[in-house]
């Protein structure tokens, strides 16, 4: 009897028996196949009793975007949008959005002594006989004012108006290379540059039409008249900060100046005399003014003595000196029929304003 495993009809002939033939349970004869129970699956059965045979993929989702994609769109948006209000809310404006600077509107007057110029050898003397005698020396005559914030600007942007506006008086009124006509650089490093071709203007084709005198910018004197007999310039006057609108400080300045003066090329021993110029300036700061420590000069109002009435004082100031008397004759003439010229103006030094020797 043969064994489970055993065909039907007994072991095929030719083939080794027992258990020990490692291809025994594999290896079938032709009985043995048609022994077997075969079944074949309906259609029905196979649908219904067995899983499919290929498995299904989740159908793609087409409808909106993914969590990552959602979330990248997000940030894009959100830079875009502060790079927007960070561009508009900018605290400076950009050199193209600035409105450009006004041109300086100046007025030169010379004052004419009624009798000689007062003079001598000891300036001490000069300034102590003199309206000048309780002024400061040089810069200390020009001090800030305490300064306070305004509604649209901070304290320190009120001071650096300030500050700047003394720098620009202290260089263009008390700098002896500026005063002899040898130096107006480092006067014009102070000023806005909308205003730079007006400034070169005046000293490339200087004239008396209000906008291009050079004295209108700076106190400068004829070197080949007069001197300076002593660089301890004698100064009095006030400075002032207001706001007056949300985007410019405006400072305004009036000093007096009173200079020691010589003959060109004279000795020590020469007489001196007192030459007095009152400087009223107007200057205006937007904000990228006051970051770049420039200024607007607006107004220029001058007046400066003594001096003959019949020379020229847009170019150079020049001096009557001691013993010196005005010559005759008044200003130029104007015509009122030429456009954009300004009235030739003079005036008359009050004697009180020499010194009394």
């Amino acid at each position: 009897m043969g064994g489970p495993a055993d065909p039907p009809e007994g072991t095929p002939e030719g083939v080794p028996g027992g258990g020990e033939d490692e291809y025994r349970s594999v290896v079938f004869d032709e009985s043995f196949v048609r022994a077997a129970r075969l079944q074949e699956y309906s259609a029905q059965e196979r649908i219904t009793d067995h899983a499919p045979a290929v498995r299904r993929r989740p159908p793609l989702r087409r409808a909106g975007l993914s969590r990552q994609a959602l979330v990248l769109v997000v940030l894009i948006a959100l830079a875009f949008g502060t790079a927007i209000y960070m561009g508009v809310r900018h605290p400076y404006q950009t050199p193209a959005a600035r409105e450009p600077a006004d041109p300086l509107r100046m007025t030169v007057i010379p004052l004419a002594p009624e009798g000689k110029v007062p003079g001598a050898t000891d300036v001490e003397q000069l300034y102590a006989s003199s309206p000048a005698a309780q002024f400061r020396i040089g810069a200390e005559g020009i001090p800030l004012p305490a300064s306070r914030r305004t509604a649209h600007f901070s304290d320190g942007q009120v001071v650096t108006a300030l500050i700047t506006a003394k720098d620009y008086i202290v260089r263009s009124s008390l700098d002896p290379e500026v005063l002899t006509g040898g130096e107006r650089r480092s006067v014009r490093v102070l000023l806005d540059p909308d205003q730079l071709d007006q400034f070169d203007q005046s000293f490339t084709r200087p004239t008396a039409d209000g906008r291009h005198a050079p004295t209108g910018w700076l106190v400068r004197f004829d070197p080949a008249r007069a001197e300076l007999a002593d660089r301890q310039i004698r100064v009095q006057g006030t400075l002032q900060a207001a706001e007056t609108d949300s985007s410019t400080l405006e400072v305004t300045s009036d000093h007096t100046f009173v200079y020691a003066l010589r003959p060109a090329g004279a000795d020590r021993e020469a007489k001196a005399s007192l030459f007095t110029v009152r400087r009223e300036l107007h200057f205006r700061f937007d904000r990228e003014d006051l970051r770049l420590h420039q200024a607007q000069l607006v107004v220029s109002y001058v007046q400066a003595g003594p001096l003959s009435c019949a020379e020229d004082s847009a170019t150079h100031l020049r001096p009557l000196l001691a013993g010196q008397t005005a010559k005759e004759g008044g200003p130029a003439g104007t015509d009122p029929y030429a456009t954009g010229s300004t009235p030739a103006l003079c005036g008359a030094l009050a004697p009180g304003a020499q010194p009394k020797l």
